[in-house]
C-alpha cells in the first residue's frame, strides 16, 4: 500500500483562521472580526460586477491590462510594473516562492500578519520574528535580526492587528540598511485609510529592493472577489509574472476592481466615515478604561488588564451579538481587535463593553 506524505515542513504549518461570522441562536450578528468595510463596495463596482455576469462563459483577461492601466492612472504609477493577484495573499506567496527557499530566512515583526510566516513555511524557508516597540515596528530590531540568509522582510504599514503606523523616514532607513540580498515588502492593505499616503510607491521607484502590495478587500469592499495588486521594478515584476497563472483573477473581479479604483469619491467617503467612527469608538472605550493605540486602519486594538478580562469582554460582546477578533496568535493575549463598523455597530460595541466594565470594575 502506498504511503503518500507531504514534503517535510508542510505538517508544521498552522492553518490560517479567518474571522468568525456566526453566533449560534442569533440572527442580528454584527461581524467586526475581519476588517471588512461596513459600507460595502462602490455602487459602480456592483454595477460592473453585474455587467460581467453576461460573459461568465468566457475566460478572463490574461494580462489584466485594463485594471493595471486604471491603477497606474489613479496612483500615477507605471502600468508595466503592476501585477494583479488573487488577493494580496497570492502576491505574498509568489514573493516567497520566487525569492526564498530552504536555508533562507523570511523576517517580519512579532505582531505582523500571520500569512508572512505561513508563506515562508510553504517554501521551506525559516520564518524569523523581530520584536516591536510598544506595538510599533522597531527598525533597529529588524536590522539586528537580519543575517546573510535573510531574503525577504515583510512590513505591514499600517500594521495588522495593531493599527499602528511606521513613519516613512523609518521605512526608508530600513530599506537603505538591509543586507544586499534582502528585499523589503511593504504590505499596504490598509494604506487607503491614511490620507495622502502612497503606501510606499515612491520608495519602490527610488530603490531596487522594495516591493509594495495592495488589496481591494478593505476600503474597496471587495473581499469576496479576492483581488489585489503589487508594484515594484521590472526585474521583480518579471519574476512574479512568471509565477502567476494565466487566469488567476476572474472577469467579475477585474471589472469590479477597476470600477472601484476609479470611484475616488466613494473611497474618500469611506475613509471619512471610518475616521469619524474610529475616533469615536476609541474615545468611548478609553473613557471606560479600555485603551488602544492611535489606529491608522479600519480597526482598533482594544487592550485589557489580563487574559481573564479579555475573555470576559469577548463573551460580553458575543452576548450583545458582536463578533470581534481575539489575537493571542499574534502575541497579543490581552487584546481584542475590533473592526470599525458603521454607527450601529460601533454603538453596540460601546454598549456591550460599558456593561462589561460595570460588571468587572
Amino acid at each position: 500500500m502506498a504511503k503518500i506524505t507531504p514534503k517535510p515542513g508542510i505538517q508544521d504549518i498552522s492553518l490560517y483562521v479567518g474571522g468568525e461570522s456566526q453566533i449560534s441562536g442569533r440572527k442580528d450578528v454584527i461581524k467586526l472580526s475581519s476588517n471588512e468595510n461596513p459600507l460595502g463596495p462602490s455602487p459602480k463596482a456592483i454595477a460592473a460586477y453585474q455587467e460581467a455576469a453576461k460573459s461568465l462563459h468566457l475566460y478572463p483577461s490574461s494580462d489584466h491590462t485594463s485594471l493595471r492601466n486604471a491603477i497606474a492612472e489613479i496612483h500615477g504609477l507605471d502600468a508595466a510594473n503592476i501585477v494583479i493577484g488573487c488577493g494580496s495573499d497570492e502576491l505574498i506567496s509568489f514573493l516567497c516562492r520566487c525569492f526564498a527557499g530552504v536555508g533562507d530566512e523570511v523576517l517580519y515583526t512579532e505582531h505582523g500578519f500571520g500569512m508572512y510566516k505561513i508563506a515562508a513555511q510553504t517554501v521551506g524557508a525559516t520564518p524569523v520574528s523581530a520584536p516591536e516597540k510598544n506595538r510599533v515596528t522597531d527598525v533597529d530590531a529588524l536590522l539586528v535580526a537580519c543575517t546573510e540568509r535573510t531574503k525577504l522582510v515583510f512590513i505591514a504599514n499600517p500594521n495588522n492587528p495593531t493599527g499602528t503606523m511606521t513613519p516613512v523616514d523609518e521605512i526608508i532607513r530600513l530599506a537603505d540598511n538591509l543586507p544586499e540580498q534582502a528585499m523589503l515588502v511593504l504590505d499596504g492593505a490598509y494604506a487607503e485609510y491614511v490620507e495622502d499616503f502612497d503606501g510606499g510607491a515612491s520608495l519602490v521607484e527610488s530603490r531596487d529592493n522594495v516591493v509594495m502590495t495592495r488589496t481591494f478587500s478593505k476600503i474597496y469592499g471587495l473581499g469576496s472577489l479576492r483581488i489585489g495588486w503589487g508594484y515594484s521594478n521590472a526585474t521583480i515584476m518579471d519574476a512574479l509574472f512568471r509565477m502567476r497563472g494565466p487566469f488567476n483573477v476572474s472577469t467579475a473581479a477585474l471589472a469590479a476592481a477597476e470600477a472601484a479604483v476609479r470611484d475616488r469619491d466613494y473611497v474618500d467617503y469611506c475613509r471619512g466615515e471610518n475616521a469619524k467612527w474610529r475616533a469615536w469608538l476609541a474615545d468611548e472605550l478609553a473613557a471606560i478604561e479600555i485603551p488602544s493605540d492611535p489606529s491608522f486602519a479600519n480597526f482598533i486594538l482594544a487592550r485589557f488588564r489580563s487574559e481573564e478580562e479579555v475573555a470576559k469582554a469577548d463573551a460580553k460582546l458575543r452576548e450583545h451579538g458582536v463578533i470581534a477578533r481575539l489575537v493571542p496568535k499574534y502575541n497579543l493575549p490581552k487584546a481584542i481587535r475590533i473592526t470599525v463598523g458603521d454607527e450601529v455597530g460601533c454603538r453596540r460595541v460601546v454598549e456591550a463593553l460599558t456593561e462589561f466594565r460595570k460588571e468587572v470594575g
